[in-house]
């Protein structure tokens, strides 16, 4: 894989995941903020460009478990490549789900903690309300992508493979509603960002329980979830898509 320091972020993370752990050690946005180049991303953490291709370049090379199928951090091999509706259906079944299951989980440990440990804590109270927000938002934004989004990709791909065109939908171009889920994301990115702040890192504090540490766990892999959940989107599912519709369209 080749770097330089006009790549872009989601570009990079797009053509192999691995190098996703870089930018999440160094706090660099590649889902939400994936089209900022390695320069810019770098210039606005005061990184060296050099230094953070060199660690990509450890990345990339570092042995690992990988399997036929994923790689170490869980994503597909090759999903760049997928037919849309596929991809589509890969962040359904995964992400979605994975969302839908882990907000009543989180909520009630939240919960917990609060009651527990919020007099010594405050800030867990304002990590509460903003996954309460989290939840009711990302549960909209997931229902929006169900329903008319992904349905529109299924059969976009399908006209695609049968050669036909389509007319076109109600909302008019798919950077419609597209560019409302992106709009979504960033938000989600600032909620996001604003929990990682407040548990500094997800770290447990000294006088923290073991519900204490496990929420701040459940947390930051949701996070970690949601991550590759909106780069799948921003960077591969949603540009290709938009390429797609150009060519289907009667």
């Amino acid at each position: 894989m080749y770097l330089n320091k006009e790549t872009t972020l989601g570009d990079i993370v797009a053509e192999n995941y691995k190098t996703a752990a870089v930018f999440e050690n160094h706090q660099m946005d590649f889902c939400c903020h994936g089209g900022r180049s390695l320069a810019e991303a770098c210039a606005e953490q005061e990184l060296s460009v050099d230094t953070i291709i060199k660690e990509l370049q450890t990345a990339l090379t570092a042995g690992d478990t990988e399997t036929a199928d994923t790689n170490s951090a869980g994503m597909p091999q090759g999903i760049k490549q997928w037919p849309l509706d596929l991809m589509a259906d890969y962040v359904e079944k995964k992400h979605h789900r994975f969302v839908s299951e882990q907000i009543p989980i989180i909520e009630g440990y939240l919960q917990k903690i609060v009651q527990v440990h919020g007099g010594q804590h405050p800030e867990l109270e304002k990590v509460q309300n903003l996954f309460k927000e989290t939840a009711g938002e990302l549960s909209m934004h997931m229902k929006k992508e169900e329903l008319m989004l992904f349905p529109y990709i299924r059969k976009m791909t399908q006209a695609a493979v049968s050669g036909r065109k389509i007319e076109k939908p109600g909302f008019g171009s798919i950077a419609n509603p597209i560019n409302a889920m992106l709009a979504d994301h960033e938000a989600e990115g600032e909620r996001s960002a604003g929990i990682r702040n407040l548990t500094n890192n997800f770290q447990t504090p000294a006088d923290g329980c073991n519900t204490y540490q496990l929420t701040l766990k459940l947390l930051a892999d949701f996070e970690a979830d949601l991550h590759q959940h909106i780069h799948i989107e921003n960077n591969i599912l949603f540009p290709k898509s938009i390429e797609l519709e150009k060519t289907i369209q009667g």
